[in-house]
């Protein structure tokens, strides 16, 4: 991945961590780690513990999906599951939750890197 994508990309999830954060989630962890590999945004959403994918994407681009949120495929869906049950299991002090949820949220960039779009599907697999 080249530096201004993983810059456009980091920029992203700390646009949406502090959204979430503003909105009242309790962000858990950013940048998760486990031995398979990495969760953008670990977090509570009231009672949910929410696992949120984040993908940015310039607007108008040429190649990738028309909007970034369109990346998040049942292959990458399938990988985040085991990444979440990894970070369970390596995680015993997991405060209280009822429910598990899988949200994605895209952020288009222009090109000067401003945001123009954010969509956010909750429970979006």
């Amino acid at each position: 991945m080249t530096d201004p994508r993983r810059s456009t990309g980091a920029r992203a999830e700390a646009l949406i961590a502090h959204r979430l954060a503003a909105a009242g989630w309790r962000i858990l962890e950013r940048n998760a780690r486990t031995r398979h590999g990495e969760l953008d945004i670990v977090a509570l959403d009231g009672r949910a513990l929410v696992f949120v994918e984040v993908k940015a994407g310039r607007e108008n681009a040429i190649f990738g999906p028309e909007r970034p949120i369109l990346s998040v495929d049942r292959p990458k869906q399938r990988r985040i599951r085991r990444l979440a049950t990894a970070w369970m299991a390596e995680r015993r002090e997991v405060p209280y939750y009822e429910d598990i949820r899988f949200d994605a949220v895209g952020v288009t960039v222009d090109r000067y890197g401003r945001t123009v779009d954010v969509e956010h599907i909750e429970a979006a697999f």
